[in-house]
């Protein structure tokens, strides 16, 4: 059991996500950023889509009622024991009695705290994973507060303290972002000057920024082509007839501040989608703080599914040096 002195910002417990409910306006939720969640759960011995903790900003202070092997790895969050910095990206111990506090991030945004056994909450449409604005899955379907008990699964015992990523594994935060994104079913919607600005300009994200969704600031207004709105679409010229969003989905509500949609995101709106964020970069996008600068790069279909190819490469190199 873990309890839960103080909850940080907004720490939840998240796996990989639940799939296969999107259409039913269920989005997947899970980590923002997959990668480090999956990272932290195969040092300590726990399969990639065990449930972890995903701690926001502002870290969490937790008191072990029980010796845990534990692993933080995503944004630069060390974390201390009994206020003893331990490495990131490493698998360290955690005694009974002992408390878990974590530094300011120095980069990223998310930290994840894997524990030999998961999470052990109930699982809900396959998956442990918290959507808050549903109140569902993760611990009462909603973020940590104080006092909360986290019962802890049986450890397979494959972890071992000291486990530790290579460092070309590593993930590099922090700087100004590159985002690659491929042009969307209405990206001719916008002006041949706007589409010109939206790519050539620094963007800089907004306070707003949350599992839902990332806003951007700082560039220059975006202008839509002028035409007569059909039937079901709202007056903004950015209005469409409603359409299906998928994760990482841009859309600019009155042409004013670019949205990232993820993995908390409604499943549909009335927003013309100018582009979408790819699945290898989303991670990324997770791990931005506020007032943290990205640039987007257009890329076609076909390099977006290389930049898949490789990232899943990545991910299968973590499973074959730390089986579960």
């Amino acid at each position: 059991m873990i309890k839960v002195l103080k909850p940080g910002l907004a720490t939840s417990v998240q796996d990989l996500g639940r799939e296969g409910y999107y259409h039913l306006g269920i989005p997947p939720s899970g980590a923002l950023d997959q990668y480090a969640l999956s990272a932290a759960n195969q040092l300590v011995g726990n399969p990639a889509n065990s449930a972890a903790l995903e701690c926001t900003l502002l870290g969490p202070e937790l008191e072990f009622q029980q010796d845990a092997l534990v692993a933080v790895c995503g944004a630069q969050m060390t974390p201390k024991v009994d206020g003893v910095d331990m490495h990131l990206d490493t698998a360290f111990e955690v005694k009974a009695g002992q408390v878990l506090r974590f530094d300011f991030p120095k980069a990223g945004a998310r930290a994840y705290l894997a524990v030999a056994g998961g999470i052990d909450v109930p699982v809900v449409l396959g998956s442990r994973s918290t959507y808050a604005l549903g109140t569902l899955g993760g611990f009462q379907g909603r973020r940590l507060v104080i006092g909360d008990e986290l019962p802890v699964g049986t450890a397979s015992g494959k972890g071992r303290v000291g486990a530790s990523l290579p460092m070309a594994l590593r993930q590099s935060l922090g700087g100004e972002i590159t985002l690659r994104v491929v042009p969307g079913l209405y990206y001719d919607r916008l002006t041949l000057a706007a589409a010109d600005s939206f790519f050539a300009e620094a963007w800089t994200v907004g306070s707003e920024a949350d599992r839902i969704g990332y806003r951007f600031k700082g560039g220059s207004p975006l202008s839509f082509q002028p035409r007569e709105q059909p039937f079901g679409a709202g007056s903004d010229p950015s209005n469409i007839v409603d359409s299906c969003y998928p994760i990482g989905s841009i859309q600019v509500p009155a042409g004013l501040e670019p949205i990232i949609l993820h993995r908390d995101a409604v499943s549909g709106g009335g927003y013309a989608m100018i582009g979408t964020v790819i699945s290898a970069d989303l991670d990324l996008v997770g791990q931005m703080q506020p007032n943290q600068k990205a640039r987007f790069v257009a890329v076609t279909l076909e390099e977006a599914l290389q930049a898949r190819r490789s990232y899943k490469k990545k991910l299968s190199c973590l499973s074959k040096l730390f089986p579960s």
